[in-house]
């Protein structure tokens, strides 16, 4: 009887062992997977602001025009990119009052589907408005968004397929 829990004890230790090996590994493991990911690439907030104002000149182009297939792209890439900055830039005082910006663009959505060029443009100016009352709100009042007068984009037609 000794000897059989003596062999259950060398047994237990040895699974005991085993237990804080496997334990050490997967620790290393998630270290190693936690510096990755801290070491992740993250757009910063000016990616997001830029890729925003290029879509929101577009989306102006494409309005004017009446193509309102691609000012319904443009203005959804522009809801995008409000998604990502809320999920990627979260720490940033912008994020906690980036909503304010859903209103004109959901007014923008409806004019597109309406394609009512009127409240097209009433809704664009609202949404200009709307940046720049974000940027006061944030001490960036110093970055002034406008209604464009010409296209940066002069490879790409604004007008709609016939």
């Amino acid at each position: 009887m000794r000897q059989m829990l003596l062999i259950l004890w060398v047994f237990g230790l040895f699974a005991c062992n085993q237990q804080t090996d496997n334990t050490i590994v997967l620790q290393n493991r998630i270290d190693s997977l936690e510096i990755k990911l801290a070491n992740t690439y993250k757009p910063g907030f000016g990616d997001f602001m830029g890729t925003i104002q290029a879509h929101h000149s577009k989306l102006w182009f494409a309005g004017q025009n009446k193509n309102w297939e691609l000012a319904d792209f443009e203005v959804h890439e522009i809801m995008e990119t409000i998604e990502a900055i809320q999920k990627f830039q979260t720490e940033r005082e912008e994020s906690k009052i980036i909503d304010m910006i859903n209103p004109p663009l959901d007014s923008i959505d409806n004019a597109i589907e309406q394609k009512n060029s009127t409240l097209f443009k009433s809704s664009y100016i609202l949404l200009t408005n709307t940046c720049n009352n974000c940027h006061e709100a944030t001490n960036l009042g110093f970055n002034i968004v406008k209604i464009p007068d010409s296209s940066p984009f002069s490879n790409q037609d604004f007008r709609p397929i016939k």
